[in-house]
């Protein structure tokens, strides 16, 4: 499942404009304890026959085993699924069972579920917008010697609980399960199914579609969680069997491979089907002329769509008469092929959006098959429909709106999920960072290779530190119904990536991580792994005892704080060496790199392991230097998520004499182009792009001297959508987000001033503002700076860093605890003579983001209405 900060956006944006205590003047002693980090207590279970120490299944590990023979009817009038399961359940376990347990999930859609009574009145994306009554189970029988008995059941939520006459013996044991039922298709099933109209018909997403078994393992029995939204599924393995019956017009695609083609389409079709299997680029079976054309398909008024796919967890299907479909070849590491294949409405046909849809899913099945493990299912299927994102076995469902980079996303991380949890089958109802982190992983790995990084943004840690460490965060090892809905996006998705990305990069290296990571996809490819199954397996094939990251990471809140606390010379010569003193202010160890700039133009790299805050907080290494130190940097290339970058780096020299706060505020005046043009800009209005998450977004700016200020950022894809608006008219503010209204109190209001007004310094003379000089000379992005400290009359700490060379503002904030940091920089001149910067970066929705001006223009005589 693709997780959207868009559709989530509401308590996420609101981190911007969070009201938080001022920075104290007196900096704090450091939380660091490394008996805590570091406890060798960490693993408290030894390894059983079961599960191993060493991470892999023992002598004795089992599972128990669904074959599936699903036969359904879709009546598109009612649109309505009708049929039956057949079930043979295979008890490997050592344990007799006297009583199974299935999931109905389709009752999550009933308006008494447990799923509905536990969703918020404010909505959200796993919440009910009609409601259906859910599986209706017409009959449920036990098949003995061909007969048919009923059965006593009993349905609880989402779950159904079969009492046998008999216990189901250990060791192999098998029963037959036939199960008559229908349900109501949804139209919008909590974004992982439903049907959408199009033009030309009905999109048909149709999953979590019949009674399934609940897996009984070694680890807790029965797992019985219901199903309530948030939370995926945890399945056993099997065959799936299974037909669609539809309307002739209808074209079918499902999980696993279809077995009579003869029957459901004309040779023709198979033809084009064929020549795709031989083609690396994209061939059309179903162009937008089939769609109304009647012999594309057999001369029916029903056909039958019968599929087969073998050792899968789950299967899915879709169908629709709007479908344009089109196909290419996979090629696999063993030199086996597969069929990539897109289906979609006209609505989305075009190259900027699905018509790349098959080129997008070749392309990671084949990267993800050489990376780490051979796709195992012969076909992969894109559909476009009313689902955001959403994973099955050989088939995903996408956003029928998704364009571009977003698109390649949302395929990407869709297919995938055939590695985690398709392949490697955690159990995502306890643990959706076992697949979902896992899969952002190697997502980004993909994003990074795909096309030559076509759609690959670097990845810049510390400016979405403060999100995904917020003070009211939730650990990863958490379930997912009890992370919150707004924290959850970090808590499965980024942190855990964020965390194997650490250990990929800066502790084991790519060699070291690649091997331990693919003995653990092999060791537990079509098994049921738990946490620890994992941390075992990676520490033995690494070579590495990481239960110190395992601990902070995954089950802790604990931040990152490193801080360059002095640079000292040796003998008072640098010439000589010198001795840099670095400190761990937070509770999280994590390795250090510093990067070392000198007078002389030398320039160091100093890697050290975690290890060296084993022995406390504070550490001091030397460096073999020959010139004064100009700048330590630590983290410089930002790949750690350090809540406080601002104390990451240390100049070594003193700031020029004579310099003032006031001179550096009229350098800069001067550099844009003088205080007198400046004030001459009666009104400027900027337009500006960039992309949040893979999606691009607008920005337009508006300023009317002196004190009127509006800004808009709206994503087209989404039907414009206000990601943000911002009205700024003398002392009245306001702030809209996705969710609606930002309450606004004095603190807020002066901190959304001081944000976002573009040219604050021409009233730093008027009477009730101070002006402060740092005393040492700051670096940003390894560029001496000078920090001005402004004391609004309000008393709100303003932090403005200028270059020492250019004069220009390069950063700015205010000073609070998780403040968004505003970067500029390319400024160029405009019509009224003055300097502006055309890239800014901030945070949006808790992304990092770059803002690239695509126009701007001063003095139009713009309306005051526009800032109402």
């Amino acid at each position: 499942m693709k997780f959207y900060k868009f559709l989530f956006a509401a308590s996420v944006a609101t981190t911007i404009y969070t009201v938080q205590a001022q920075t104290p003047d007196q900096p704090q002693p450091p939380k660091y304890d490394q008996h805590k980090v570091f406890s060798p207590l960490f693993y408290r279970d030894n390894g059983n026959e079961y599960r191993t120490a060493a991470g892999t299944p023992g002598v004795k590990y089992w599972q128990n085993r669904a074959d599936y023979k699903l036969d359904v009817t879709l009546d598109t009038a009612l649109h309505r699924v009708t049929g039956t399961t057949q079930i043979t359940y295979t008890n490997n376990s050592p344990d007799g069972l006297g009583f199974l347990w299935l999931q109905v999930d389709q009752n999550i859609y009933r308006e008494d579920s447990r799923g509905q009574a536990t969703s918020a009145v404010t909505g959200g994306r796993f919440v009910n917008k009609t409601f259906t009554n859910g599986d209706e189970i017409k009959g449920v029988y036990v098949i003995k010697n061909g007969k048919a008995e009923k059965v006593d059941y009993l349905i609880t939520d989402t779950r159904m609980q079969i009492k046998l006459k008999d216990t189901l013996r250990a060791g192999g044991s098998k029963l037959e399960i036939k199960i008559d039922y229908a349900f109501d298709v949804p139209q919008y099933g909590t974004d992982r199914m439903g049907r959408e109209l199009t033009k030309d018909g009905w999109i048909y997403e149709i999953a979590q579609w019949y009674p399934r078994m609940e897996v009984y393992d070694d680890v807790t029995g029965w797992n019985v969680i219901p199903y309530m939204g948030a939370s995926e599924f945890y399945l056993e393995y099997g065959n799936f069997d299974y037909t669609i019956t539809a309307p002739a017009s209808l074209v079918v695609v499902g999980s696993g491979e279809l077995l009579n083609p003869a029957e459901v389409l004309t040779p023709v079709t198979i033809g084009k089907l064929n020549a795709a299997r031989a083609s690396d680029k994209t061939v059309s079976i179903r162009d937008s002329a089939d769609i109304h054309n009647s012999n594309f398909y057999p001369k029916k008024a029903n056909l039958t769509w019968h599929f087969f796919c073998k050792n899968a967890r789950d299967v899915s299907w879709a169908a629709s008469k709007a479908f344009i479909w089109d196909a290419a070849r996979i090629n696999l590491p063993s030199g086996k092929k597969a069929l990539a294949q897109s289906v979609y409405p006209i609505e989305s046909a075009g190259k900027p959006a699905w018509g790349r849809s098959t080129e997008y899913v070749k392309n990671c099945i084949e990267l993800y098959s050489k990376e780490w493990y051979e796709y195992t299912y012969p076909v992969a299927t894109n559909v476009a429909g009313i689902v955001g994102g959403m994973e099955y076995p050989g088939i995903v469902f996408c956003g029928r709106k998704s364009v571009g980079g977003e698109l390649w996303e949302v395929t990407n991380h869709e297919f995938g999920h055939n590695w985690f949890p398709m392949i490697v089958g955690s159990n995502e109802r306890k643990y959706a960072w076992m697949d979902e982190g896992f899969n952002t992983f190697i997502n980004k790995v993909d994003t990074k290779v795909f096309n030559n990084g076509e759609y690959y943004e670097k990845p810049d840690a510390q400016k979405t530190a403060g999100a995904m460490f917020d003070p009211s965060a939730d650990a990863i090892m958490n379930t997912p119904d009890v992370i919150q809905e707004d924290y959850l996006a970090y808590a499965a998705y980024e942190k855990p990536s964020l965390g194997l990305t650490i250990l990929r990069e800066q502790i084991l290296g790519e060699e070291r991580f690649d091997y331990a990571f693919r003995t653990y996809i092999k060791r537990w490819a079509f098994k049921h792994p738990t946490p620890w199954d994992f941390f075992h397996s990676m520490d033995n094939a690494a070579g590495e005892d990481l239960s110190w990251f395992w601990n902070e990471w995954f089950l802790t809140t604990w931040k990152d704080d490193q801080s360059v606390k002095g640079i000292n010379y040796i003998e008072n010569d640098p010439g000589k060496g010198s001795l840099i003193t670095i400190e761990n202010l937070e509770e999280m160890a994590l390795p250090v790199t510093a990067a070392v700039k000198e007078e002389n133009g030398k320039v160091g790299i100093v890697k050290l392991p975690a290890e060296i805050w084993q022995r406390g907080p504070i550490w001091t290494f030397p460096y073999k230097s020959s010139s004064r130190i100009v700048t330590v940097t630590l983290d410089p290339d930002h790949v750690l998520p350090d809540i406080n970058p601002e104390n990451n780096s240390l100049s070594g020299l003193p700031l020029p004499t004579g310099t003032t706060a006031a001179g550096v505020i009229k350098t800069y005046l001067d550099a844009i182009g003088g205080a007198d043009k400046v004030k001459n800009i009666a009104d400027l209005t900027i337009l500006s792009s960039g992309t949040v998450q893979g999606t691009e977004v607008k920005e337009t700016t508006r300023y009317k001297s002196p004190n009127k200020f509006s800004d808009d950022i709206v994503a087209p894809s989404y039907n414009n959508v206000k990601v943000s608006h911002v009205v700024i008219n003398s002392d009245s503010v306001t702030v809209q987000q996705m969710n609606g209204s930002v309450i606004m109190d004095n603190t807020i209001r002066s901190q959304t001033k001081a944000r976002f007004l573009p040219f604050p310094e021409l009233d730093y003379i008027k009477p009730g503002y101070v002006l402060t000089l740092s005393d040492d000379m700051q670096v940003v992005n390894d560029n001496l700076a000078y920090l001005v400290i402004v004391t609004r009359p309000d008393g709100l700490k303003v932090k403005s860093y200028f270059d020492a060379k250019t004069g220009l503002k390069i950063k700015q904030m205010t000073d609070t605890p998780g403040a968004t940091v505003n970067e500029f920089g390319d400024y160029r001149e405009v019509n009224g003579g003055i300097k502006i910067p055309f890239t800014v970066k901030t945070v949006v929705l808790g992304q990092q983001t770059e803002f690239k001006v695509t126009g701007a223009v001063a003095n139009t005589g713009i309306s005051d209405g526009l800032f109402n």
